[in-house]
Order: structure tokens, then C-alpha cells, then sequence
């Protein structure tokens, strides 16, 4: 049997948005409305997140979690995500750090991309005389 799921929708849930004018941002469960809406708050000072209510759909729910209860005053949810440091955690992550390097080729000028390519290219004939001379 497989491992049972342990990302649940609950408040204090650090969650990733996929959709809409805050994609990208990271989020945190405040409040459940019903099903399939949620209240989330970056807080703004944090990630830039206002409170708001959101569909779950455009959520991605990640492994952490701080201990909040439902409705969590926007002074105290920052206090909290400082006390778990759970946002350095978060850019600790592989998950993170893959977005971080996605995002970073994305924003790559024409030159950078060049120079990227011509640095592949020279590893890539280091490896091949590496592996000739075995």
C-alpha cells in the first residue's frame, strides 16, 4: 500500500499560486470558505500576496505548514511564518529552487543565452576528451 496523502487544505497550509494575477507567489491558507474556495494571505509584506479569496484549483499545496488557527490575524500569520523561518524553508526546497531556475532562464537576454550555449558546448568537449582517454 502507498503512502497515505498528507497535503491537506487546512489553515496555516503554505501554498504555491498557479493561476491568475499573483501566479507564481507563494501563499498562505487562512481560512476555508466551502469545497472548493479558500481565503489566502501572502502577508503582502512577505510575498506580496494580499488577503483574498481563492479557488483551491489554483492552488498548489506544498509540505509545509505552520500552526494557525482558522481567520489568523494578518500580524500574527507573519510572526508565525518567521518563528517556523517555514519561507526559508520553502526557498531551501527543490520545488523552489527549480521555479528559481526556470524563472532565471526565462529572464535571460539573447547575449545570455549565447553565452550559455557556447559554455555547453565547451563542457560538453571536455567530456568527450575525459571519456576518450579511458
Amino acid at each position: 500500500m502507498s503512502k497515505m496523502f498528507t497535503r491537506f487544505v487546512q489553515p496555516g497550509r503554505l501554498s504555491l499560486i498557479t493561476y491568475g494575477p499573483c501566479a507564481g507567489k507563494m501563499c498562505t491558507i487562512v481560512d476555508i470558505v466551502d469545497q472548493k474556495h479558500v481565503v489566502v494571505d501572502g502577508p503582502e509584506a512577505v510575498t506580496g500576496v494580499r488577503r483574498h479569496m481563492m479557488p483551491i484549483k489554483r492552488l498548489s499545496l506544498t509540505d509545509f505548514r505552520i500552526k494557525a488557527r482558522r481567520g489568523i490575524r494578518e500580524k500574527t500569520l507573519k510572526k508565525e511564518l518567521e518563528k517556523g523561518e517555514v519561507m526559508k524553508k520553502w526557498s531551501e526546497s527543490s520545488w523552489a529552487k527549480k521555479l528559481a531556475a526556470k524563472e532565471a532562464r526565462a529572464s535571460m537576454t539573447d547575449f545570455e543565452r549565447f553565452k550559455l550555449m557556447v559554455a555547453k558546448k565547451k563542457r560538453a568537449t571536455q567530456v568527450k576528451k575525459s571519456l576518450k582517454k579511458k
